[in-house]
């Protein structure tokens, strides 16, 4: 099992029968109802995008200033700055401005820092050089939110600033002109998680005429797709919209750059989707800026010419290759590393190095957070000083972690979910004695564990034929906060299986309620998924269509597997939860409720076997004669719940010892009303949710 826990749902069938009514496909209404998008009218307003669900840009706190005062720029032919940062967010949010900008007639130098010898964010030197150029305006993207020092520079050499950014904002807003980011607390907009890109397009779309919007969106939405997907936003409200508006476009692109890219990456004979955004073109993207050279990217973007695209495009590729040898072998360093740490600095990982690639060392981060279940800190270390980059696991906030430590820290800013941070090197035994601290603090000492959300279990593998996998694509674009569904099948066998790709791969054939399917399961061979023909397996999976020269077919993409276990052992697993207390779903709650008739049939076979003595049996004794002498089979889990509460309500004495039961009959006068037992109770309430 690559998860040490599946988490499975709760939900039972009745929002989803409601969708179907509606005109909703059964496969996609099994995942909207299991995710609380239970009613036609939920489902209508998740589905629908379009311009007309994007909010009022001028709602951004300070966007009408800074509006005022770029048009004002425009007017007068100042030299405008658009400073960015180096990965595909801060890229794109550089060029979709910079390119709008230009298009207005505007004299723009678009500045994007280099990652290894600038670092992340505004800085003073760049303040100092873009002021030797001439510039009188500088507007930031994504990035300059914590710019306190330096918008204090700029304002002594007499440089206007507008900050438009959208990571957390720390106690002290930096004294720009304007400073437009939607996470300020005293911002009024209501859509809290828009992409630094998407910032970006707000201010364009803000700058341009309203009656302008609609082409505007039409010529930015692109861009602010890949810059949405890339730094995994949430892909609900705005961003879900923004992001489809980009889909859309992005495969007529007029960008002669990108459409190369494009090609060259192998996208464009492909559906574009988020997923092909997020695992193909994003990568080759950034790795331009995680190995110094933002500025390939940035010009690839912005490039007019098709020949010089084609050359950015290769070069873009040629760097990602180059990025991925660079991360593995970073990675192969830290996981010993890891191996070797001590039980009580294993709650967060925190791993310094000197020679690491400071461009590399936050996906080495999110790799090492999940192999080891932990949130991880990576720290390049130079001359004494060190850089680094974190990734949460298990909703650990880094910001506070990070804001809770600050005097240990030169420098720090970033999300929730991945920060960036700046350290002496003298400081980093404190900091890791710390962070293991608020980790243990978080967890009560409980170690983490890696937990696998399952969206719903497949009522019938029946449901699974094109047409209902195909029509999955109506939740399209998936993502943070709309993830690609997964699904659950208990009981599978499998028929055969072999090593594809190398040996990198494992193929299946599996055989699921008597029909067949192919599964694939990347990046795990047969020894470490441990099956071989013949076990039967529980699965986790996205069904996908498969296509192999015109043929199409339904394949089953494993994202992890389990022994299965047999029904009897399924069931007895059901009622073992029940009795330790934990909550089930109203499906299976309803499933251990016995029926007044099994109640009935239990009481009289009591009463004939014991013959008022005490009556010894085993589980399997008892259902078997249950079966034999009175015709009537329950599953076993239902009688045990019946024999708890005639224990309960004192007409029976039950002792359990060695697997086997003893009962007595009790003397009881009157009738005992079984409907007031706790325990039916605690069942009608678990099947009501």
């Amino acid at each position: 099992m690559k998860y040490q826990q599946w988490k499975r749902p709760a939900g039972d069938g009745t929002g989803r029968a409601a969708l179907e009514e509606a005109g909703i496909p059964a496969l996609p209404a099994l995942v909207l109802s299991a995710r609380g998008i239970d009613t036609p009218e939920k489902a209508r307003e998740f589905l629908a995008g379009g311009p007309e669900r994007l909010e009022d840009p001028l709602l951004l706190r300070d966007m009408d200033r800074a509006v005022e005062r770029i048009r004002r720029a425009v007017e007068q032919g100042e030299l405008l700055a658009v400073y960015g940062d180096y990965d595909v967010d801060g890229i794109t949010s550089t060029c979709l401005l910079t390119s709008f900008l230009r298009s207005r007639g505007a004299d723009v130098v678009p500045y994007i820092p280099d990652r290894m010898e600038e670092g992340y964010g505004l800085s003073c030197a760049a303040v100092d050089t873009l002021h030797a150029q001439g510039v009188t305006l500088i507007i930031t993207v994504d990035c300059g939110i914590t710019a306190v020092e330096e918008a204090r520079h700029a304002a002594e050499l007499g440089m206007d600033l507008v900050i438009t950014d959208h990571h957390e904002c720390k106690e002290e807003l930096p004294a720009a002109l304007a400073v437009v980011d939607p996470r300020r607390g005293d911002c009024p907009y209501p859509f809290k998680s828009l992409a630094g890109v998407g910032v970006a397009l707000k201010l364009v779309l803000a700058l341009g005429e309203m009656e302008e919007r609609p082409t505007l969106l039409r010529q930015y939405a692109d861009l602010a797709a890949i810059g949405t997907v890339a730094d995994v936003m949430l892909l609900t409200g705005e961003n879900r919209s923004i992001v489809q508006m980009g889909l859309s476009s992005l495969r007529h692109t007029r960008r002669p750059g990108l459409a190369a890219l494009l090609r060259e990456a192998g996208l464009s004979e492909k559906p574009l989707t988020s997923m092909a955004i997020g695992y193909t073109l994003a990568p080759r993207i950034n790795a331009a800026g995680r190995m110094g050279c933002a500025r390939v990217a940035a010009e690839l973007l912005l490039t007019a010419d098709p020949v010089r695209g084609e050359e950015l495009a290769k070069e873009l590729c040629s760097l990602n290759r180059e990025r991925q040898s660079i991360e593995a072998d970073i990675f192969a360093q830290c996981a010993r590393l890891a191996e070797s740490a001590p039980p009580e600095e294993r709650s967060a990982l925190v791993l310094a190095g000197e020679g690491w690639h400071q461009g590399v060392v936050g996906i080495v981060a999110s790799r090492l957070s999940e192999k080891y279940s932990c949130p991880t800190f990576m720290i390049c270390l130079q001359d004494g000083h060190g850089k680094g980059s974190c990734r949460s696991f298990g909703g650990f906030n880094l910001f506070a972690a990070l804001e809770s430590c600050a005097e240990l820290l030169e420098g720090f800013g970033g999300h929730e979910l991945a920060a960036g941070f700046t350290i002496r090197e003298e400081q980093i035994p404190a900091f890791r004695r710390r962070m293991n601290e608020l980790v243990r603090l978080r967890t009560g000492g409980e170690e983490m564990t890696s937990e696998l959300e399952i969206d719903a279990d497949i009522p019938d593998p029946s449901i699974l034929t094109q047409e209902q996998v195909e029509a999955l694509d109506i939740l399209e674009p998936y993502g943070a906060g709309n993830e690609k569904p997964v699904f659950f099948l208990g009981g599978c066998t499998v028929s055969s299986l072999n090593e594809v790709g190398g040996g990198r791969h494992l193929k299946l054939r599996l055989l699921a309620g008597g029909k067949p399917f192919d599964a694939i399961f990347f990046a795990v061979t047969a020894a470490e998924a441990g099956v071989r023909p013949g076990d039967r397996v529980d699965i986790a999976f996205c069904p996908q269509i498969n296509e192999y020269r015109g043929w199409r077919s339904v394949q089953l993409q494993i994202t992890d597997l389990r022994p299965g276990m047999t029904r009897a052992q399924s069931e007895q697993a059901l009622y073992e939860r029940f009795a330790r207390g934990e909550d089930l779903s109203p499906q299976e709650a309803a499933f251990l409720l016995p029926s007044r008739e099994e109640f009935v049939t239990l009481w009289r076979y009591l009463k004939v076997r014991s013959g008022g003595a005490e009556l010894e049996e085993t589980p399997r004794r008892l259902t078997r004669n249950l079966s034999r002498d009175f015709g009537r089979h329950a599953p076993l889990p239902r009688t045990l719940v019946c024999l708890e509460v005639f224990d309960e309500r004192g007409l029976i004495s039950l002792e359990q010892h060695a697997g086997c039961f003893r009962i007595a009959l009790q003397k009881v006068e009157g009738k005992v009303d079984l409907e007031q037992s706790a325990i039916l109770q605690r069942l009608r309430q678990l099947m009501s949710g």
